[in-house]
């Protein structure tokens, strides 16, 4: 970083110096020794715009650096190389250029932090949609869809044990607990084997791709017409459907 703040290789602090020659040679003449100093240039004169504009360079740079790839910096890092070599600038040309930076700085930090959480939601949505299809997939086995039957047939009608037990025979008759199952003869359709299949979007829009679904209008439709999953099963071997 080129400011003027920096005292030159073989320089020793600007107090120091003045002070050396201000000693023997008294104040009026060590003013004088000074300006000679400066003008060589093995004494530099420290301006708070510089300090502020070496602070806000490396805050700039940090800045950038982060969001590579992800924000367009490239206006920061032509106005940050501008404050690196604002050593021969006027104190107010630099003072504009560091509030210019700043500004710009809050502005891609800021930016950053909406395509970081933008791209935080996306991650976790896909993850969410990850674990659904995951659930779906091992509901729609028969395994799974007996074990959503199960769950189902207890938390919604207090069906135990032993209505699930009838339940379980009755669909593994009906259709092996496969939610793809159709019956070419008569159309009917899925776990529950609805006819028509179509019944079933009273239950939900995805009731050809989810067994959850089925099972959920296949229920409903044995406590309207038999009561319960026994009654169903008693009548299914009796007439052979339900």
């Amino acid at each position: 970083m080129r400011v003027p703040t920096r005292i030159h290789k073989f320089a020793i602090p600007a107090i120091a110096v003045i002070a050396a020659v201000a000693i023997p040679l008294g104040v009026a003449t060590s003013a004088a020794a000074a300006d000679e100093l400066i003008a060589s240039g093995s004494l530099s004169v420290e301006r708070s715009v510089d300090h502020s504009a070496a602070f806000f360079a490396v805050t700039a740079r940090a800045t950038s650096e982060r969001a590579a790839g992800k924000v367009d910096t490239s206006s920061l890092d032509r106005q940050t190389a501008m404050l690196d070599d604002s050593e021969g600038l006027p104190a107010a040309t630099v003072d504009a250029l560091t509030d210019l930076v700043r500004t710009n700085t809050a502005r891609i930090s800021q930016e950053l932090a909406d395509t970081q959480a933008r791209e935080a939601a996306a991650a976790q949505a896909a993850a969410q949609a990850a674990a659904a299809a995951a659930a779906l997939a091992q509901a729609n086995t028969p395994d799974g869809a007996r074990a959503v039957a199960r769950s189902m047939a207890a938390s919604r009608y207090g069906w135990g044990d032993g209505q699930f037990s009838c339940l379980q025979s009755l669909w593994q008759k009906e259709s092996g607990w496969n939610y793809k199952a159709y019956n070419k003869g008569g159309g009917a359709t899925g776990i529950p084997q609805a006819l028509p299949g179509s019944k079933m979007a009273a239950a939900g829009a995805d009731w050809q791709t989810n067994a959850a679904t089925q099972i959920a209008w296949g229920l409903s439709y044995i406590k309207g017409s038999y009561g319960s999953p026994c009654a169903a099963w008693a009548h299914s071997r009796a007439v052979n459907w339900y």
